[in-house]
């Protein structure tokens, strides 16, 4: 009996794959659960499997086509079994021969005749009784702007004759018009040409159209989205619209965990920490202390969690994935740091399963090593909040009475007010500070 496969729904968000490779060819023996492509879903690069055995008899989806989840893209059957009825019932048809058809393409236009040349070439003169006619619009210049008079009276002159002085830089306004009302025609040009009328001055010059410059590259080109891009405008638009959003702004001294971080490294490499290991350390205590703010808006109701699953953000080529440090509050730094590394390099390389990059309960977004000082983060619908985590630099500050440079770090913490109010929001900055100013309260 015949096995459809279809685009399976392979992440929890999916919608749509794009078919990224093939690994089986018409013909192929398969065996259920050998793996027949690669397909791109909205987070990473998945394997689609075999859900039968027999022969692929039929491939419906060219590599790089994007397709809806749901709909019949191969046909794996027995070599002698007829798959037409199929084939037809699901209204496919091959994508294959779109390579074919492409080829096609320049035969068609090789077959059109090419435009008369003799058109653009048409005379241009014209006889006296024309010459204030306007000439078409395809064939006209750009006119000089009529030049104002030394007495502040603005020049009046044919599109023509304006034309004619900007060719030859004559300036419009030492020209005496012997049109009607003074107006300035085509012959008022000519005879200041012959006189050695008077040039435009050197700004009416640097007026002239710019020229592009000849170069070889196309001008623009258009990237498309990719499945990951897709989700993210969606998502982004379904929290930055719909979530009334508040923000907090805090800035924390980070001289003690930079001792901290130090008195570390020189226990070994395996105890060396990040700025950014110790913020999410420290993040997810405070949440666990926190449940108001570690929740999710559900619509109806409000999920307040009683376990720290923590979202760090991560950019990658295709956008931002957000990789999920499971129960981080009552991990070590030291294995909060050794995480967030693999998870960030699977991210990277389009390898995180569903189970790695969904069920975070509050996200982290950290821009400093990339020299931010302050930003505000979007939120992750149904998360009720994401911390924005700037740079670390040193600053003057007043301790003690007292003028010194002390590392300084801004954190902005966006809020769905849904959930969070104001208060609730700097009490729970306000344990923030107490751990990362305080980092002993992290190691145990």
């Amino acid at each position: 009996m015949a096995t459809k496969v279809v685009m399976e729904a392979l992440s929890p968000t999916m919608e749509e794959g794009r078919l990224v490779k093939w690994l089986k060819s018409e013909g192929d023996q398969v065996k259920s659960g050998e793996t027949l492509a690669e397909v791109e879903t909205d987070k990473a690069v998945m394997e689609l499997v075999a859900r039968g055995d027999g022969v692929l008899r039929t491939r419906l989806a060219a590599e790089g086509d994007t397709t809806p989840v749901g709909q019949l893209i191969a046909v794996i059957a027995a070599p002698d079994e007829n798959i037409d009825e199929l084939i037809a019932s699901a209204g496919g048809a091959k994508a294959e021969p779109r390579k074919e058809e492409a080829k096609a393409e320049p035969k068609e236009e090789e077959a059109k005749p090419e435009a008369p040349q003799e058109r653009s070439a048409a005379p241009r003169e014209k006889d006296s009784a024309a010459e204030e006619a306007p000439e078409p619009k395809e064939r006209q210049a750009t006119p000089a702007p009529a030049s104002p008079r030394g007495d502040g009276e603005r020049t009046r002159s044919s599109p023509l004759a304006r034309r004619l002085a900007s060719e030859q830089g004559l300036d419009l306004g030492a020209v005496q018009g012997s049109g009607p009302g003074g107006r300035i025609v085509k012959r008022d040009i000519e005879a200041a040409i012959q006189a050695g009328g008077a040039k435009a001055a050197a700004p009416a010059a640097a007026a002239a159209p710019a020229q592009r410059v000849s170069r070889d590259e196309e001008e623009y080109a258009d990237v498309p989205l990719s499945q990951m891009r897709k989700t993210i405008a969606r998502r982004l638009a379904e929290s930055i619209g719909p979530v009334p959003t508040f923000y907090l702004t805090a800035e924390f001294d980070l001289e003690r965990a930079a001792e901290m971080r130090t008195a570390m490294a020189a226990l070994g490499d395996e105890y060396k920490v990040s700025f950014n290991d110790i913020i999410m350390k420290a993040t997810a205590t405070a949440l666990a202390m926190h449940p108001e703010v570690n929740a999710h808006w559900l619509g109806d109701r409000i999920r307040h969690f009683n376990r720290v699953h923590l979202g760090m953000a991560v950019a990658i080529d295709e956008g931002l994935i957000t990789p999920v440090i499971f129960d981080a509050d009552v991990k070590r730094m030291s294995e909060i740091s050794a995480e967030a590394k693999a998870l960030a390099k699977r991210a990277r390389d389009r390898k995180l399963k569903p189970e790695e990059y969904m069920g975070a309960t509050f996200s982290v977004s950290n821009l400093g090593m990339f020299g931010i000082e302050h930003f505000t983060a979007i939120i992750n619908p149904p998360e009720a909040g994401i911390l924005a985590v700037g740079g670390v630099e040193e600053r003057p500050v007043i301790v003690e009475g007292e003028l010194v440079m002390r590392k300084r770090m801004k954190v902005t913490m966006s809020c769905d007010h849904r959930v969070i109010d104001g208060a609730t929001g700097a009490k729970f900055l306000q344990t923030l500070r107490r751990m990362i100013e305080n980092p002993l309260f992290l190691v145990y």
